[in-house]
């Protein structure tokens, strides 16, 4: 409505009102939704065909809005929400701080939600959402790899994974929520502190070296053993102590010092067996109660002082037998008879007494002659 002021010629003031009727159309697509918005209050949602809207005060905003994307993204989301006026076509998800929501659509997933109010449109989707409580902080669904792989989920998802032959102690708040068989597992970012703590179930191997222990008749030895064990109750064995290998080869080494002290170095060395055993029984019982299980322990080696390896290698070193004598020396021994012997160049004959030497040769002197010929040449009964 217009007012307009004419002025007669008498001076009178006369007003007349006139009337503007003002009518918009608005066109709507089979892919497209209007929002209506009256003095900024939104009034409802337009379908598809062609509209007339009577807005005489130019009060009316219309705005119109693709639905191919399948969410309904507005600055003045809330407000729309709050007043109920969305429709049946649109799915309204509003979470709460401890709330997330995974949406599918289609049969696919599409997005990992975060606290929040969000608006999806279900005209041309088949739209589900599956709404989580954080608050249990592990995530255990059937597709985990497909929903670690949508975009934007690494700020809201922490991927674990628990290894063959180990299993996962999941700490919540410094308190123990679970404990996980081998597998891919994920966390809730920002609702609680939480941490899983892999543990190893196989067989595993302690060196104990070098261990330098005196015995009971005081001689030193250095000692070197091993330990084979596993872990057969995982939370007592990380509540229990930090570390339970270092904790096993401490226990490892008083339990060698023990038993390897109160023995002679000879009882040490002649019952093996029975030293292993006594120590295998004291090692098991000091470990049952960090959670673990002695599968075998040995002394692999005892090494012996310097001094004391020389002497008890002379004692056990076997005695040798004289070696006999050449033949050549026992030749000389033997008293030999003189033979005559004649040159083929010479007539005179020479006195040999059979080891190849003469009485007087140019290459046996006289005083390097047979001492056997010369004792008997000396003798009167040989003569």
């Amino acid at each position: 409505m217009c007012q307009r002021e004419i002025v007669s010629r008498e001076s009178s003031v006369v007003r007349e009102e006139v009337f503007v009727v003002i009518l918009r159309r608005v066109k709507v697509l089979e892919h497209e939704r209007a929002l209506v918005f009256r003095d900024g209050a939104f009034e409802g949602v337009l379908q598809p065909g062609v509209h007339w809207m009577l807005d005489p005060l130019l009060r009316l905003r219309v705005e119109v809005v693709s639905i191919r994307n399948g969410w309904l993204i507005h600055p003045d989301l809330e407000l729309m929400v709050k007043s109920g006026r969305l429709g049946n076509e649109v799915r309204v998800v509003d979470l709460k701080t401890h709330q997330r929501a995974i949406v599918w659509a289609d049969g696919r997933l599409e997005l990992v939600l975060k606290p929040g109010v969000y608006a999806l449109w279900t005209a041309l989707r088949d739209v589900r959402v599956d709404v989580v409580d954080a608050r249990a902080v592990l995530v255990e669904h059937e597709l985990l790899a497909a929903v670690l792989a949508l975009p934007g989920t690494a700020a809201l998802l922490e991927p674990i994974s628990v290894e063959t032959g180990h299993v996962g102690l999941l700490f919540q708040d410094g308190r123990h929520e679970a404990t996980l068989a081998p597998g891919a597992y994920a966390l809730w970012k920002g609702v609680a502190r939480a941490a899983v703590v892999p543990v190893d179930l196989r067989e595993q191997m302690v060196d104990v070296l070098g261990q330098e222990i005196m015995t009971a008749d005081k001689v030193t030895l250095r000692v070197n053993a091993v330990v084979i064990y596993k872990v057969v109750d995982a939370l007592r064995a990380v509540t229990t102590v930090g570390d339970h290998r270092q904790a096993l080869y401490r226990e490892a080494q008083l339990a060698l010092r023990a038993v390897v002290g109160a023995r002679a170095l000879e009882a040490l060395l002649g019952e093996k067996e029975a030293v292993g055993r006594e120590l295998d029984a004291a090692l098991r019982e000091r470990v049952a109660a960090l959670g673990l299980e002695v599968v075998s322990l040995g002394i692999r080696d005892v090494i012996l002082p310097g001094e004391m390896k020389e002497l008890m290698n002379r004692s056990s070193r076997p005695r040798r037998r004289p070696r006999p004598r050449s033949s050549r020396a026992a030749r000389r021994r033997r008293p030999c008879a003189p033979r005559p012997t004649r040159r083929a160049s010479s007539s005179r004959t020479r006195r040999s007494c059979g080891c190849g030497r003469s009485r007087r040769s140019r290459r046996w002197p006289r005083r390097a002659a047979c001492r056997s010929w010369s004792a008997r040449a000396a003798s009167p009964v040989a003569s």
